[in-house]
This record gives structure tokens, C-alpha cells and sequence, in this order.
């Protein structure tokens, strides 16, 4: 069933009881939600890049840059100390990159498939929000996300079409969202994989996907042609009908028996003869 359906109650049960601890989801793409007192801190799903991907990908943080402050943390996921400490982000920015990715995981998660939501004692998320959310605005927030998507001429799934760049699509001036787009379209990525290659949010990245496709600045392939099933009317008139390339063999007749034939002797006639037995 969609996403929405069951995530809805699910998460709107766990703010009235102020539960804390995890809401796990199963499905695709599935995704955790962290809670504490009934307010959401942190999401994570494999379908919406973390904030550590927002930063890595988008350039703000280099691989070994990262690695390094993940050794002077002590192996933390996310070394914010780190970050602010030598510059790379300041402490409002990482605070709006958690809400970001908070928010994007949520998205990515209603979208999908939920078969199931369950209960799990509280794990401390490594990406948290400082005050928390609750569960009642990100409904709402994701609410209005899916009905922005649906209202796009070309709306799109974040997992579903795999775009390219048109004939001439890449020649004109674009921002850098766009840029990006058009430079790791090949037909292959879906938006959500286009989000995880420019280190964008999976919903930012679907919205723009989907007016490019629209403006025809993407395109996606064209599916295989399905070939129709000839069905015959009950009359028969009207279709030719198909002759098999290779017609079945048959075993041919037995040939007539030849005129004036010598007739068959029966067995053991010599051996009586021979004998003196009688016929």
C-alpha cells in the first residue's frame, strides 16, 4: 500500500503517546524515525541521502577531509564539533542540513511502499535535530511535498523514470542544480540516484527532474514497443491465418500392397516339412 496510509497513523500514535525510541519501516524504500517525548529527532531511509551525503557530495566537506575529522572524533558519523571547529560549516548550517535530511527521509519514505511500522527500544541517531519536530508538521510538510509533486505536468517517482539529456537539452544556460542534473543523466539514474550523485535532497531533485522533463530538457527512453495479440473473431473472417514457419511432420501413409504379392509362409513351415509333420 502507499506509503502515506500507514505512516500517517504511525506516526501521529507515537507523538500522542510521547513515545520514545524508534519507528521502524518496512518497505521500499523503508526507513527508521527517531522519537524522543513524541518528537520526531532524526530520520534516516535509504532512499533519501543523510546529512553526511549532503555535505560530502555537495562539495562543502572533501573524502579526506571527512575521514580525517572521523578519526579525530574517534570514529563518529557525524563529527559536527569537527566541522565547526575547523571551519568547514558553521553550527546553524549543520542544523539546517539535519532538518533538510529529516525532512527528505520522510518524503522518500511516504512515497514509497510501507508494508509495516514497528516499535524499537530508543538507538541515539548520529544526525540529530535540537529541538525536535513534531510528527503532525511533518505530515503536513510531506503532505503538501507529494501534492506539489502530483501537480507538475510531468510528475515524476523518485525511483522510477531514468532521464537523459534531449537533443541539445545540455547546450543552453542552466543554474548549477541543473548542471548537475544534466551531467549525471544517462538513462540509468533515477532522481533519487541523481540526489545521491549532486549530494541534493531526493524531492528537490525529483521536482526538478520532472519540470525538465516537461520543458524537454530531459527525456527518458523510449519503452520497447509492445507487439498486440492477434486474436481471432469467432466467424474467422477478416484475419489472415498465420502459418506456422515450420509446419509439424507427419509420418506418411503406409504404401498400398503390390498386385500379385508371393504369398507370406508361417513360421516353422520347413522345419514340419522336414519332419514328416503335417501341416
Amino acid at each position: 500500500m502507499s506509503g502515506y496510509g500507514l505512516l500517517a497513523p504511525a506516526l501521529a500514535e507515537c507523538g500522542r503517546e510521547r513515545f520514545t525510541g524508534e519507528l521502524r519501516i518496512t518497505g521500499s524504500p523503508g526507513g527508521t524515525v527517531h522519537f524522543r517525548d513524541g518528537l520526531v529527532i532524526a530520520a534516516e531511509s535509504p532512499g533519501a541521502p543523510g546529512p553526511e551525503a549532503l555535505l560530502l557530495r555537495s562539495g562543502r566537506v572533501s573524502g579526506e577531509q571527512w575521514a580525517e575529522l572521523v578519526r579525530e572524533s574517534g570514529g563518529s558519523r557525524w563529527p559536527a564539533a569537527g566541522l565547526v571547529a575547523h571551519g568547514y560549516a558553521g553550527a546553524a548550517q549543520l542544523k539546517v542540513v539535519c532538518v533538510m535530511a529529516l525532512h527528505d527521509a520522510v518524503f522518500a519514505i511516504a512515497v514509497g511502499r510501507v508494508e509495516d511500522c514497528e516499535r524499537a527500544p530508543a538507538a541515539e541517531p548520529f544526525a540529530q535535530v535540537t529541538a525536535g519536530e513534531p510528527p503532525s508538521r511533518l505530515l503536513r510538510e510531506a503532505t503538501r511535498r507529494l501534492a506539489a509533486l502530483a501537480a507538475l505536468p510531468r510528475p515524476v517517482h523518485p525511483d522510477r523514470e531514468r532521464p537523459l539529456p534531449a537533443n541539445g537539452g545540455a547546450a543552453g544556460p542552466h543554474g548549477a542544480l541543473r548542471g548537475d542534473l544534466l551531467a549525471h543523466a544517462d538513462g540509468r539514474r533515477t532522481s533519487r540516484d541523481l540526489a545521491f550523485r549532486t549530494g541534493r535532497g531526493v524531492y528537490t531533485a525529483t521536482v526538478e527532474v520532472a519540470r525538465m522533463l516537461a520543458e524537454g530538457v530531459l527525456e527518458c527512453p523510449a519503452e520497447p514497443p509492445v507487439i498486440p495479440v492477434l486474436r481471432i473473431p469467432p466467424d474467422g473472417r477478416g484475419v489472415r491465418p498465420r502459418v506456422p514457419e515450420r509446419p509439424a511432420e507427419t509420418l506418411p501413409p503406409p504404401p498400398p500392397p503390390m498386385p500379385g504379392a508371393l504369398p507370406r509362409r508361417k513360421p516353422g513351415g520347413f522345419f514340419r516339412l522336414r519332419n514328416g509333420i503335417p501341416k
